[in-house]
């Protein structure tokens, strides 16, 4: 999830000829047609007629949906390849299953995170998928259709040797964190009520917190939840970490909603987004989707509206 420290600018810059270019006033007759169906994580899926019809026009006649997002930010948004523009990730692989159900593309161009809400503004995209948190600060130039709900998670040597189950039974350990992070604040809070402290060990970078629970030298690495379930699932094939799965905090600890931003020019938008994810919640495919990522327990059951309270 991206920072609720890092909001990015938000002053309107947007030019008022640019409103009709994105709203549309009518439909058009060179509208181009539906996409019929579209694969996405095993599932095959079918566009939805009145959905497509809900869209705004100017994105009818186009058939795009114009989607900003922060590459790289695994496992959410990633280059299939260093070096080439193909994209893969969960926000990816859900940006095309949108596409599928409302029979339009959500075409992805990479964008630096502080500089997406502004080019929203200027009309230059349509909608942001970046895990980008819903916050009441950017709910006032966003709209927020919510797909997932994540916060913080512990990563454990593959097999769990030390048993840890939550953030109570790292009392007493050593445990590998990045320096800076809201995961360190997280540890931080949770030492004044072990009875044993924690042993906590921080680290420039992710990597180097990894590579101290690999040597053995702490029990356990806490860092984001969707960083720890796509790092036990692609570190060694799999084999060399496991995600701490604790029943009482199945979006991470502190989880906030992550949301698809949309402009709120196009409140038709918005609204056949929301739809079109409440169908893919319906039929599992928001879960198989994050599942392939390592984090089907992110998934909301139920797609929210601004539900970011902070």
């Amino acid at each position: 999830m991206k920072p609720s420290a890092h909001p990015g600018p938000l002053a309107a810059v947007a030019a008022a000829c640019l409103v009709t270019t994105l709203t549309g006033c009518s439909p058009s007759s060179t509208a181009a047609p539906a996409q019929q169906t579209v694969a996405v994580a095993g599932v095959t899926i079918s566009a939805a007629a009145d959905l497509h019809d809900a869209l705004p026009a100017a994105i009818r006649d186009t058939g795009t949906v114009r989607v900003a997002s922060d590459v790289p930010y695994a496992p959410f948004e990633m280059f299939v390849k260093e070096g080439q523009p193909e994209l893969t990730g969960l926000d990816y692989d859900l940006g095309q299953a949108l596409g599928g159900k409302l029979g339009v593309k959500f075409a992805f161009t990479p964008q630096k995170f502080d500089g997406i809400v502004p080019a929203i503004q200027a009309g230059k995209y349509d909608v942001v998928m970046s895990a980008i948190t819903d916050t009441k600060k950017r709910q006032q130039v966003l709209d927020f259709v919510d797909y997932s709900v994540s916060g913080s998670g512990i990563l454990v040597a593959k097999g769990n040797p030390q048993k840890i189950g939550s953030l109570g039974d790292l009392c007493g350990k050593a445990v590998a964190v990045q320096v800076a992070t809201h995961q360190l604040d997280l540890l931080t809070a949770q030492q004044a009520k072990c009875p044993a402290p924690i042993s906590i060990q921080t680290f420039p970078k992710d990597s180097d917190a990894q590579l101290a629970l690999r040597s053995g030298k702490v029990a356990a690495e806490v860092l984001t939840k969707p960083a720890a379930g796509w790092t036990a699932k692609t570190a060694d094939g799999g084999s060399a970490f496991e995600s701490v799965q604790d029943p009482a905090a199945d979006g991470g600890y502190d989880a906030t909603p992550n949301g698809i931003g949309v402009s709120k020019r196009l409140p038709e938008l918005t609204d056949a987004i929301q739809k079109a994810l409440q169908a893919l919640i319906d039929d599992g495919t928001l879960k198989k989707i994050c599942a392939a990522y390592g984090v089907e327990s992110i998934a909301v059951p139920k797609a929210t509206r601004n539900a970011g309270a902070a």
